[in-house]
C-alpha cells in the first residue's frame, strides 16, 4: 500500500514524540505496525528536539515495504529546496510511499534554532504559504521560479526526476487560520493530539467551510488526526502513562490557546497561561502534577481496551478519517497492535511486509 493510498479507512501508527525511544526501537515498532496490518506509520519532528525525521524515515524505509510513510516537518527550519530534495529522496528509498506534513515555524521555532528573528507578524502563515507553493513545484521536478514575500527561488530545480511528480503535502494544524491554509492548499490535514473529539468536531466543519470558500469539496482530501491512546488494565495506570504527553501541551499556552479558539471544550480559558507560567516557574515535575486526571482522561484514548476502543471510535465518528494512534512508551505498543486488531482497526497484516 503507497501513501497516496490512504484516502480509505486505515489506521497509522506514529512514533518519535518519546525521547527515551531510539531509532532502533521505532523502526522495530514502525516494522511490527506494518506487520500488524496498519496503514501507516508516522514520525513525529517536534519542538522538542528528538530524533530528527530524515534520519528515522531512512530507517523506517529499509524496514518495511508496504506501509505509507509520513512525517512532520517545520518550515523555515530547512530551505524549500532542502526539504524538497529530501522529500523526493525519502520518496525514492521507499518507492514511492512518502507524505510530507508541514508546519508553521514560530519565533520560537527560530530562537531555539539560532535563526533571525521574524519581524512581520503575519511571516509564520506567509511562510508556511510558500513553502507549501515552493516545495509543491520543486517536487514536479521542473526549474522553478518563485516570487514570494518570504521564499524567492530564481529558476532552480531538482537535478533528476523524481519518482514521483506528486508527494502528498499535509500541513499540521491546530489554529484557526492553520485549519484555513491547509484547507486551502494541502492536500490533507494533520490534527494535533491532546485534544477532544469534540475539537474535531469543530475543526472539521472549519475545514469544511474553508474548502467550498476555495471552491473545493472534501474529495481526496486526507482528515488525519494523532491520538494519544494509553492502554492498561487499570484506568489510573493508563492515565498516569499518558499524563507527561498531556502536559507537554500546556508548556507553552499558544497551543492550548488555539485549540479553544476553535472548539476545544475541555480546557479552562485561564487554563493554558496558568499552566505555562506554572512550567516556566517550577520545571516539568509541578506542571505534571497540575495535570488532573479529568483533563487527561478527556484529551486522549486512555484506559482498559473497551474505554480505549470507544473513544477511538468517537474520533472517528467525530470525522477523523485517518487516525493515527500513539502510545506514551514502548511497552505498549504490542498491546495497542492486538487491541487494534480485535476492534477490527486493521484488516490483516500486510502482503509482503518483512
Amino acid at each position: 500500500m503507497s501513501a497516496t493510498d490512504v484516502h480509505r479507512p486505515a489506521f497509522g501508527f506514529a512514533v518519535g514524540y518519546d525521547p527515551r525511544a531510539t531509532v532502533a526501537d521505532m523502526t522495530a515498532q514502525v516494522a511490527e505496525a506494518e506487520r500488524a496490518g496498519f496503514a501507516l506509520g508516522m514520525f513525529s519532528e517536534a519542538f522538542f528536539t528528538n530524533r530528527d525525521s530524515v534520519s528515522a524515515l531512512a530507517s523506517f524505509a529499509a524496514a518495511t515495504s508496504a506501509m505509507g510513510l509520513a512525517t512532520t516537518q517545520i518550515v523555515r527550519l530547512r530551505s524549500p529546496l532542502l526539504m524538497a530534495q529530501t522529500a523526493a529522496t525519502l520518496d525514492e528509498l521507499s518507492g514511492g510511499r512518502l507524505t510530507l506534513v508541514l508546519g508553521a515555524a514560530t519565533a520560537r521555532h527560530g530562537a531555539r534554532n539560532g535563526l533571525p528573528a521574524q519581524v512581520p507578524p503575519a511571516t509564520p502563515p506567509q511562510t508556511l504559504r510558500e513553502y507549501l507553493q515552493a516545495v509543491r513545484l520543486l517536487l514536479t521536478g521542473e526549474r522553478v521560479t518563485f516570487r514570494g514575500d518570504v521564499v524567492r527561488l530564481d529558476d532552480v530545480g531538482l537535478n533528476w526526476r523524481p519518482v514521483r511528480q506528486g508527494v502528498p503535502l499535509w500541513t499540521a494544524a491546530t489554529s484557526r487560520l492553520g485549519l484555513r491554509i491547509a484547507a486551502e492548499l494541502a492536500d490533507g490535514v494533520l490534527l494535533d493530539g491532546g485534544a477532544s473529539p469534540e475539537y474535531t468536531a469543530s475543526a472539521l466543519a472549519l475545514l469544511r467551510r474553508h474548502r467550498a470558500a476555495a471552491g473545493k469539496s472534501m474529495d481526496g482530501f486526507t482528515v488525519a488526526q494523532l491520538i494519544s491512546v494509553s492502554v492498561a488494565d487499570d484506568e489510573q495506570q493508563a492515565l498516569d502513562a499518558v499524563r507527561w504527553e498531556v502536559a507537554s501541551k500546556f508548556r507553552y499556552s499558544l497551543t492550548a490557546l488555539s485549540k479553544i479558539a476553535v472548539g476545544e471544550p475541555h480546557v479552562d480559558r485561564d487554563a493554558p497561561d496558568r499552566l505555562s507560567a506554572l512550567y516556566r516557574e517550577h520545571g516539568e515535575r509541578a506542571l505534571l502534577e497540575a495535570i488532573p486526571d479529568p483533563l487527561v482522561r478527556a484529551l486522549t484514548a486512555s484506559g482498559d481496551e473497551e474505554q480505549v476502543r470507544a473513544r477511538v471510535e468517537a474520533y472517528r465518528s467525530a470525522g477523523v478519517e485517518l487516525p493515527v494512534l500513539r502510545v506514551p512508551n514502548n511497552a505498549q505498543a504490542p498491546r495497542l497492535f492486538e487491541l487494534a486488531a480485535r476492534s477490527g482497526w486493521v484488516e490483516r497484516p500486510v502482503a509482503g511486509a518483512r
